[in-house]
């Protein structure tokens, strides 16, 4: 299938479905840029029918709809970053959205929950923590991706985005829990959006540790310049923010909200997701208004330092300012001078400028400049 632009068995081109509507075009001088799947990966990452709980004999992608209602189960469907060619065709048989295919193709969606009829579409956002050997002012620290989910009463389909977030672990584990998989679509759903949380805590696990060696930096008695760290620790930070805090209203939906594809069994458990989901979003905003914190304190240490530093040379220019202004006085060659034709006036002078200078550098230092 690599290299194709549709699956094998579906339709090339727009739905074949009577009365279907197509993707709208994109309106002139704004268009998208359409995915580019890497080479060598195929659409289609999984297709597996499932009847009371357990996992069907192989099936043809362009069969399992068909199989799956003829047993009286649901077919689970994973594809990664399909083109808006492969979804549509596969649009047509599954009777999906035309506005949600587009958001599933064109994906940068933030996390909601949309109800089309008797199916729902749910988009999700992944995050993933970057590893690094030092915090600079450029890391990469949280990467994002997407996974949006279609719901229907017989079949679920999950388009992911992102080199990320793999579901085929899940899948195994979802597999070996057959009471679950009894309820249905929904229980799929449950555990790709108990596997992002789960997801986001590790991250933000993560990202603490981040923020306690800055915190510990920027407090060490050496002088240390974190404020560009700083900043870019809560730009990444702030791609975490949006993918957490968006998500509590659709599991609060699903949790709470009366739907046809979700048994009233599956809601306990959107509940639990949506109670790990505030959690995370508790610890993230403590996360960032610690590096608020951090970077009030890390401005004040750095002003202060300047402050410091401006003291001792304000000090030294003073001390300075004494063999200057004596030497300029008796370098202007006036005949009549004090002490000019005396012995000792040299020496004398020059220990006029060591006492003096002496009595500032012990002023200035009982005063703290120096």
């Amino acid at each position: 299938m690599a290299g194709t632009d549709t699956p094998p068995g579906l339709p090339a081109g727009p739905p074949v479905a009577d009365g279907l509507p197509t993707l709208r075009p994109r309106p002139a001088g704004a268009p998208r840029a359409t995915p580019v799947r890497p080479a060598g990966r195929d659409v289609v990452v999984d297709c597996a029918v499932y009847v009371d709980g357990r996992r069907q004999a192989p099936v043809a992608p362009e069969d399992a709809l068909e199989a799956a209602t003829a047993q009286g189960g649901f077919v689970w469907l994973g594809l990664y970053e399909p083109t808006e060619r492969e979804l549509t065709a596969i649009s047509g048989q599954y009777g999906l959205h035309p506005l949600a295919v587009e958001d599933a193709v064109y994906a940068h969606q933030r996390p909601k929950l949309e109800h089309y009829d008797d199916a729902l579409f749910m988009v999700l956002k992944t995050a993933t923590y970057v590893e690094h050997e030092e915090l600079t002012a450029t890391s990469e620290v949280v990467d994002t991706g997407e996974v949006m989910v279609f719901l229907g009463s017989n079949y679920v389909i999950t388009v992911r985005h992102g080199e990320h977030s793999g579901l085929t672990d899940l899948r195994a584990r979802l597999e070996e829990q057959r009471d679950l998989l009894c309820l249905g679509p929904a229980a799929v759903l449950y555990a790709v959006a108990d596997l992002v949380v789960d997801t986001f805590v590790d991250v933000a696990s993560a990202v603490t540790d981040d923020v306690d060696e800055l915190e510990a930096s920027v407090f060490s008695p050496e002088r240390t310049d974190d404020i560009g760290r700083l900043y870019q620790l809560k730009r990444e930070l702030m791609s975490l923010r949006r993918a957490v805090s968006p998500l509590e209203i659709p599991l609060q939906k699903l949790a709470e909200r009366q739907m046809d594809v979700v048994p009233e069994a599956m809601r306990s458990y959107f509940r639990d997701v949506q109670d790990h989901a505030i959690r995370v979003r508790e610890q993230v905003g403590g996360l960032d208004e610690l590096l608020s914190s951090i970077l009030q304190a890390s401005l004040a240490r750095t002003t202060l330092a300047d402050n410091e530093d401006m003291r001792k040379i304000s000090a030294w220019a003073g001390i300075i300012a004494v063999p200057t202004a004596i030497a300029g006085i008796y370098g202007m060659n006036f005949e009549f001078m004090p002490e000019l034709q005396w012995r000792y006036g040299y020496f004398t002078v020059l220990a006029v400028i060591v006492l003096a200078c002496l009595l500032l550098y012990r002023g200035f230092k009982r005063n703290g400049w120096l």
